[in-house]
């Protein structure tokens, strides 16, 4: 499988000598992801959009507990043949077509890579500012950022690039030692915050916007929808490329029982941790931070700022790596397995993630919930219906692994491309595109029929479930093609 065309030593199935990762694998993997500075600030849009802090931790619970579900069933298949993400797609969209939906993954990856770089650079950097004044401006160049920053982006950016050349295992052994250290940290911050304040402040005692006589009486549902679909878009990227990990599993059961006890209760906690020391801020300096980095550079005692400063970027390291570079180096791969390796899909993966200016995607904060999140649910969502309408309706499980490796097999459909999934996949998201270009300004909202604005809201449900039935459809009519 190796020898062939579509195959290499990354793309092949993992052999049972190498499946090693336990319950407590997935379990770290999942505690050490969801424990970093987009987590700690994923409550402030809903918080600020007017939940009370219950309801936008419940969100962020549900939102994961939902997500959980795709990732659970497009785990099983990675686990039970050693098949990476991009030659699961095979099965699916063909042995060629399947770049389409690997691509469309490894790009929001890129994405996410450079923003997890750009908060571990804007560590460094401010945490050097107070030992170094003159390294501290900011917002300044022909970038929109000032040298000293840019260069710390590109100090920590190599440090990513050194993790991805070390290779799977360093990943592992990075996820093991973050989990337990930002448990203990986590639970410092929130009692630093607690005694410094003498409570947790007004922020947890006040009412949601939402309650009867409140400004926004009334309109909860209509601000729940797209927050709900906004926190289940912020893991849909992995729910698709779960396999890259459970293909290292040493049972089903213990990738499912590690994934069930890590997600939901790790960003439940870490986002709680966000809201309840951002509202003791209110008393501790006068004002909402909700920036854990700008809290940090507060305190001026030396060994606290360099143990932050380790610790946020060891946490946004293991999260960056594990869930925006694993996968795109993978699908990269798969564009052409004898020219790309895992590693130098990695490199490809950094540069893209350069190039995409990632401060800039970060700094508007209803943007980065209600754009960039729910816009590339609505194109990750159909892809996972597909999967999982193929592998589990329409295959009951079955796969031909060797046929997944040969480019004139049962999985080469129409010339590599498999019309059934392409249809499924343009039927479902098309829907959800005048509801983007409504929400990024391109067209008035006004000249648009309201269901269009409302379906955009669902967009995660609405192109998982239509992409889930056409496919079966379209698989039904012209089983070959």
């Amino acid at each position: 499988m190796t020898d062939g065309p579509l195959g290499n030593q990354d793309l092949a199935p993992v052999p049972a000598d190498r499946r090693t990762w336990r319950m407590g694998s997935y379990a770290a993997l999942w505690v050490s992801m969801s424990a970093c500075v987009p987590t700690y600030m994923l409550a402030s849009s809903l918080v600020g959009g007017g939940m009370s802090w219950w309801q936008a931790v419940l969100t962020i619970f549900l939102g994961n507990a939902i997500v959980l579900v795709p990732i659970l069933l497009n785990a099983h298949a990675g686990t039970r043949y050693g098949i990476p993400f991009p030659v699961l797609c095979r099965a699916s969209f063909g042995t060629l077509g399947a770049n389409v939906p690997a691509l469309l993954r490894a790009f929001v990856a890129c994405g996410w890579f450079g923003i997890q770089v750009w908060i571990g650079g804007e560590a460094i950097h401010k945490i050097l500012g107070i030992f170094f004044p003159s390294l501290a401006v900011s917002g300044t160049g022909p970038l929109g950022i000032s040298l000293p920053q840019f260069a710390c982006f590109m100090a920590f950016w190599g440090v990513n690039m050194w993790v991805v050349y070390k290779g799977i295992d360093s990943i592992r052994l990075l996820l093991h030692i973050k989990a337990p250290l930002l448990i203990v940290l986590g639970i410092v911050f929130l009692v630093w915050a607690y005694r410094a304040a003498g409570g947790f402040g007004p922020m947890l005692s006040q009412p949601s916007a939402f309650d009867p006589g409140q400004p926004k009486a009334g309109q909860f549902m209509a601000f729940f929808i797209p927050g709900l679909t906004g926190m289940i878009g912020f893991w849909a990227t992995l729910s698709l490329n779960i396999p890259d990990f459970s293909r290292y599993a040493v049972s089903q059961r213990a990738q499912v029982m590690g994934q069930a006890l890590g997600l939901p209760l790790a960003m439940a906690f870490y986002s709680f941790i966000g809201v309840a020391v951002t509202s003791a801020t209110v008393v501790i300096f006068g004002h909402t931070i909700w920036d854990p980095l700008d809290v940090l550079v507060r305190f001026r005692n030396p060994a606290v700022l360099i143990v932050a400063m380790l610790a946020l970027c060891v946490a946004t390291l293991a999260t960056n790596i594990a869930a925006n570079v694993v996968s795109p180096a993978n699908d990269f791969a798969h564009l052409a397995p004898k020219r790309i390796s895992f590693r130098m899909g990695g490199l490809i993966t950094g540069i893209i993630g350069i190039v995409m200016m990632p401060w800039k995607l970060v700094a508007d904060p209803t943007g980065y919930i209600f754009t960039w999140l729910v816009a590339y649910s609505a194109l990750l969502g159909p892809v996972g219906g597909i999967m999982i309408a193929d592998y589990f309706v329409y295959r009951r499980r079955e796969l031909d692994v060797a046929a997944l490796y040969d480019p004139n097999g049962r999985y080469r459909y129409s010339g590599g491309w498999s019309i059934a999934a392409i249809a499924a996949f343009l039927v479902a998201a098309l829907p959800n595109l005048p509801g983007f270009l409504a929400q990024v300004g391109a067209v008035d909202p006004a000249h648009l029929p309201a269901i269009f604005l409302q379906l955009y809201s669902f967009a995660w449900f609405a192109g998982f479930a239509i992409a889930f039935v056409a496919y079966l459809i379209f698989r039904k009519i012209a089983p070959n093609s």
